[in-house]
């Protein structure tokens, strides 16, 4: 995992910035304490007429200039290697959150309303300014010869104060902007990388050197240019052409006071992303993960398919649906909570490997583990059992953490796990009954289960079958302390209405659940596929449902014909995309990899 600290060329942490603009003016300094004395740096940059003095926390600070001498001679020959954050991010613990996903911004840590509202108005008359002149501000396009990380690549060995005949054409946006008289150095990122810009007056003239001293944190702009070092290494671009290619009217959040507000950085994602590092790189292994359950996959021989998001029937899972309306066809819609039945429909027709990765909703509560909609991964094998499932869901979380981090090792609460390592299968009632120094059963009487259950501070409700009551001990009990990948299986006959019956327990199936830190990450089973059996399990989800669980199903017709023209023996598995991310990410957060998490609506107003 990268590291979340902020360096800059010059060790500025233990320094408070305090930058103005004046017009088109740019006023930066710092002030370091020393003993009892405060030593002031500046630098001005010459340009335009006056404008009022910012506010301390002014989006007017958001211009971050490395102090330095007229002279170019003695200015350094590069900025910070454009290796930095352009802002800080707090450590804020997400458990804080509500339940809801909202959050209070600290005081000070985001703009005064006055101050933004003064400097997106200052960008957009720059705006005017530039169609005035005949220039637009925003083009249609932009010819890129590469991208950043193109250019390291194979500039990687080029040795300090070279230049080369390497012409190139690169596009980013600015994060970093340092000025001396007749040098500018900018720091521009792309998703790839970023690299320093060296622009010369002598090179790009007077009216494109006023251009790019005009340009303010956070603009996008393209360049051309020749590949070259600075005396000290950098790798730069020297700069003979440079177009604005699209104008930033809001100023990025700056190192001080940036987004360090968990809920700000949630709703605004865009702003996230741009910069916080790590951030990026989260969905950068998601997207690895992903794509590598494709891979596996298809050297498998699954197919990938697409089935509907809108249900005429909710099941598949215990799940509260979210409720639509079709008007054209006057009916009641659910959204999805499941993949399930629609690939067994498939399986059914004979084309025995499928799956889908694909949207969920579910009803259901807002915390650091859920968010209402989330990714799943569904499969269904044609003559295997949950044996071969397990195996299956080994081999996909282990080939993802090996193509999106490079290593099978994860560190799990301080521990470092290699996920190549064997993982335990082990029954939910031995689990329980062993946390809890009693042996259980769903075979007890379910009254026994639920005196059991109260002595041992676990609440049950009055229409809890045994086998709910076994499922909430080892919730309570046994869930949280597990940290290594380890399956936990046979789930009594009342929690799994779509799972075959166990072959040595008619009161357990067999199904399995993966735990790793402490999360459910997968669920699979030995399909149920006997179309009587699946009648009279839907007939109890309905029953339940009456009775007031609205978790529970109801009798899919449909589904069930499917299966009277009969279903092959089938192992079925489903894994949840969001915290197999989390886990090799190495975050505590569902919405650390979500991103658009689901939150209460924001009251906007002129100061947001």
């Amino acid at each position: 995992m990268r590291s979340a600290t902020n360096d800059f060329a010059l060790d500025h942490r233990h320094l408070s910035a305090e930058t103005r603009r004046v017009g088109c003016c740019l006023v930066a300094g710092w002030t370091a304490a020393d003993d009892d004395k405060t030593v002031s740096h500046g630098l001005r940059l010459s340009g335009c007429r006056n404008r009022p003095t910012p506010t301390a926390h002014s989006p007017e600070n958001h211009q971050i200039l490395t102090p330095g001498a007229d002279n170019p001679e003695e200015l350094p020959s590069e900025t910070n290697g454009g290796r930095y954050d352009a802002v800080s991010m707090s450590g804020e613990n997400e458990e804080s959150l509500p339940a809801d996903g909202t959050a209070t911004a600290p005081d000070g840590e985001q703009h005064t309303g006055s101050g933004l509202q003064a400097e997106r108005a200052r960008r957009s008359a720059q705006i005017d300014d530039i169609r005035a002149a005949g220039g637009e501000p925003y083009p249609y396009r932009f010819d890129r010869s590469d991208s950043l990380s193109e250019i390291r690549s194979r500039h990687s060995d080029l040795e300090a104060g070279s230049e080369t005949d390497d012409r190139v054409s690169i596009a980013g946006r600015v994060m970093l902007a340092r000025d001396s008289g007749k040098l500018i150095f900018l720091t521009i990122r792309d998703r790839s990388d970023e690299i320093q810009l060296f622009v010369s007056k002598s090179v790009i003239g007077d009216n494109g050197f006023a251009n790019v001293k005009s340009l303010d944190l956070g603009d996008w702009v393209g360049v051309t240019g020749d590949v070259m070092t600075t005396r000290k290494g950098e790798l730069s671009v020297r700069v003979t052409e440079c177009q604005l290619l699209s104008k930033a009217v809001r100023p990025l959040p700056d190192k001080w006071h940036g987004l360090s507000d968990v809920d700000t950085r949630f709703r605004q994602r865009y702003a996230d992303l741009i910069v916080n590092d790590d951030a990026r790189h989260h969905f950068e292994i998601r997207h690895a993960i992903i794509s590598s359950f494709r891979q596996t996959l298809a050297g498998e021989g699954f197919i990938e398919v697409e089935t509907p998001v809108l249900h005429v029937e909710s099941g598949g899972a215990h799940a509260r649906p979210f409720v639509t309306h079709h008007n054209t066809l006057d009916m009641q819609l659910y959204l999805r909570i499941a993949l399930e039945l629609h690939l067994k429909r498939l399986i059914v027709g004979g084309m025995e490997r499928v799956f889908e990765i694909g949207r969920i909703f579910r009803n259901e509560g807002i915390s650091t583990r859920h968010n209402p909609e989330f990714t799943m991964m569904e499969l269904y094998q044609a003559f295997a059992d949950w044996t071969d499932v397990m195996d299956i869901t080994e081999r996909l979380i282990t080939n993802a953490a090996r193509d999106a981090i490079g290593s099978t090792t994860l560190s799990i609460r301080g521990e470092d796990v290699d996920l190549a390592d064997p993982w335990p299968r082990i029954r939910m009632i031995d689990a329980a009954s062993e946390a809890i120094g009693t042996e259980i059963h769903p075979s007890m009487p379910r009254d026994a289960l639920a005196d059991i259950a109260t002595k041992n501070d676990v609440k049950t409700a009055p229409k809890w079958l045994p086998g709910k009551i076994i499922e909430e001990i080892f919730e309570a009990h046994c869930e949280a302390d597990i940290v290594r990948p380890t399956f936990i299986t046979g789930h009594p006959v009342d929690i799994s209405p779509l799972s075959r019956v166990h072959r040595d327990d008619p009161f357990l199936t067999e199904r399995f659940e993966l735990f790793v830190d402490g999360r459910e990450l997968a669920n699979g089973y030995s399909e149920l596929n006997d179309p009587v059996e699946q009648r009279a399990r839907f007939e109890d989800e309905q029953s339940a449902k009456e009775a007031g669980d609205l978790e529970r199903g109801t009798v899919d017709e449909d589904y069930l014909r499917a299966l009277e023209y009969g279903m092959p023996p089938t192992g079925g598995l489903g894994i949840g995309m969001d915290r197999v991310a989390m886990l090799i990410a190495g975050v505590d957060s569902i919405r650390e990899v979500v991103l658009f998490p689901t939150l209460r609506p924001e009251v906007m107003t002129d100061e947001s």
